[in-house]
Order: structure tokens, then C-alpha cells, then sequence
């Protein structure tokens, strides 16, 4: 069964569609997904930036992901022999 907020969603999706048509929909997913300004969102869909920020958080999720470096984790994983005493130089 849809919850009220998934069915609240597909209420905005559909109002939007109407509204714009299905190609700018895809226009502003793809905006959004590839995390292009507001103000920029904004100006092409002549609204304010606030209703962009309302749409981004109704019709997705942002996922921060920090990845590190392959040279950085290859760094990480190389062995050094310990010197007497048990404490690794730095440098």
C-alpha cells in the first residue's frame, strides 16, 4: 500500500508533467542530478529558487559519497618494517 508521502509525490510528478510536459521533467531530473545550481534550475523554469529546493527534495534523495583516491588507499595499504621499539617513523 502507498504511503501518503508516495502518493503525495506522484501528485507533484503528475502536476509537473501537466504543467511543463514530460521532457522537462526529464530535463530537470537530470539537473538536478547532475547537481547544477538553483539559481540556474530556477531561471530556466522561470520559478524561484525555493520551488526548485521543494521539487529536488520531493522527487529524489541527495547521497554524499566520499571516495578516496586509489593512490591514497594503495599508500594504506603498503607495509613498512616496524624499527625497534614498536613506533613506525613518519616522514
Amino acid at each position: 500500500m502507498a504511503t501518503s508521502s508516495t502518493k503525495s509525490r506522484e501528485r507533484v510528478a503528475r502536476n509537473f508533467i501537466r504543467s511543463y510536459g514530460r521532457s522537462r521533467f526529464r530535463r530537470l531530473l537530470e539537473a538536478l542530478a547532475a547537481n547544477e545550481s538553483g539559481q540556474i534550475i530556477a531561471d530556466e523554469f522561470g520559478v524561484s529558487r525555493e520551488r526548485v529546493r521543494q521539487w529536488k527534495n520531493t522527487f529524489g534523495t541527495v547521497i554524499t559519497l566520499y571516495q578516496v583516491h586509489p593512490e591514497v588507499e594503495r599508500i594504506l595499504r603498503e607495509r613498512r618494517a616496524i624499527p625497534e621499539g614498536g613506533a613506525q617513523q613518519v616522514g
